[in-house]
């Protein structure tokens, strides 16, 4: 039979240890520590809110108290509700950050001669937790992932879509982006954003739409008049690939070149050193559909390092947000509260990133059921080792 030891669980708990307890001290019962590991399990294990993760550990007293002091047994979901929405959710993620370096350790890719760090920002709305009661539109969320490791470095939530572009900058000073290329989509495609990820030590990815008109339409026009003379005035990359699931064959070519001094505000673009192009051409049974993205870049002449940027970003939709649309149904969750849904949130992503870190063939679905039925496999995805 597989057992913990039981420091293992106690170097679980020592991740919160710098965690300000929010909760009054009169009638507090449960220790901190403890309801927050009851959480983590809860989500792993397929709860989605307090009342599920309250009923899953009750159900599952007896593993529990293996491993938790509970010095009043197990709480009440109505207390595991209580402490999400009254923890701040900053603090609650910083707590997991010598967990997630652990993570990142473990996940590191060893067979790709030199690693490459990509991480991919972008934004997700959960759709039900609007508050009409309150005025409150749906919450959104930035995140910060990992793209090579699997893991979810870190979050910001915002009331609304267009506050993106001052939380991308927020979030990018929680995480370390030093040796890292940091790709986002056309809304963080900013000035300043640019510049912070340069002065923090790291390159950035920026893909280009109508909001940077001047820009985007200056790069597009160079791009399309190269292409018409097959690039024989200047020096180019490419790279082509194709990539094959779910009934769908996608055909990817990435063009690399330097930026033309001749682009409208080069000089206010820190580092700015490249500019990408990414055609995609699905075939999806009789269909076929195109589109072309245009990209700039602090990155040096280099395709396949651009072409993985890229490839990694698109990542983000395919792996994270996918997963907690479909696996997680995290759009179908009414928390109202904003630090709740913040909070509950997060598990989910970092319950993402344990479960990608499993070595078995099932996928992230079938390994989160498997975790609910089997005590062994939830503790191995916690790390625990068997005695």
């Amino acid at each position: 039979m597989y057992e913990c030891n039981a420091e293992d669980v106690v170097s679980i708990l020592g991740h919160f240890d710098g965690l300000d307890d929010p909760r009054s001290a009169i009638n507090r019962k449960h220790l901190l520590g403890d309801l927050i590991v009851i959480c983590v399990c809860g989500v792993l294990a397929g709860a989605d809110g307090p009342k599920a993760i309250g009923v899953w550990a009750q159900n599952k007293s007896a593993w529990l108290h293996q491993y938790l002091s509970l010095p009043h047994g197990i709480p009440s979901h109505d207390t595991l509700g209580r402490l999400l929405a009254l923890l701040k959710p900053a603090a609650f993620q910083s707590c997991f950050e010598s967990w997630i370096a652990s993570l990142c350790r473990r996940g590191a890719p060893e067979d790709l001669g030199s690693p490459l760090n990509v991480i991919a920002i972008d934004g997700k709305a959960l759709r039900r937790s609007h508050d009409r009661k309150n005025n409150l539109g749906p919450l959104f969320l930035v995140s910060a992932w990992a793209v090579e490791q699997g893991v979810s470095l870190g979050q910001l939530a915002t009331q609304e879509k267009s506050n993106e572009i001052t939380a991308i900058p927020a979030l990018i000073d929680q995480i370390d982006v030093s040796g890292a290329i940091v790709t986002i989509d056309a809304a963080g495609c900013q000035k300043e954003i640019a510049a912070k990820i340069v002065d923090q030590g790291g390159d950035y990815v920026l893909a280009l739409k109508g909001n940077q008109g001047n820009l985007h339409a200056a790069v597009q026009d160079f791009a399309l008049e190269q292409m018409e003379n097959d690039f024989a005035d200047i020096e180019v990359r490419r790279y082509e690939e194709t990539v094959k699931g779910h009934g769908r064959i996608d055909t990817l070519i990435y063009y690399q070149f330097k930026a033309p001094q001749t682009l409208p505000g080069l000089s206010h673009w820190k580092k700015l050193r490249t500019v990408g192009i990414a055609v995609r051409i699905s075939r999806q049974g009789d269909q076929e559909t195109s589109e072309v993205r245009y990209f700039i870049s602090s990155l040096g002449l280099g395709v396949k390092r651009f072409a993985r940027s890229v490839r990694g970003h698109w990542g983000i939709e395919n792996t994270l947000h996918w997963c907690l649309d479909v696996t997680f149904r995290e759009d179908e969750s009414r928390v109202r509260d904003r630090h709740a849904a913040d909070n509950l949130a997060w598990l989910r992503r970092f319950a993402i990133s344990l479960l990608k870190q499993v070595d078995d063939k099932e996928s992230i679905a079938m390994r989160r059921r498997i975790a609910g039925w089997n005590d062994e496999y939830l503790a191995q995805i916690l790390g625990l080792q068997g005695t």
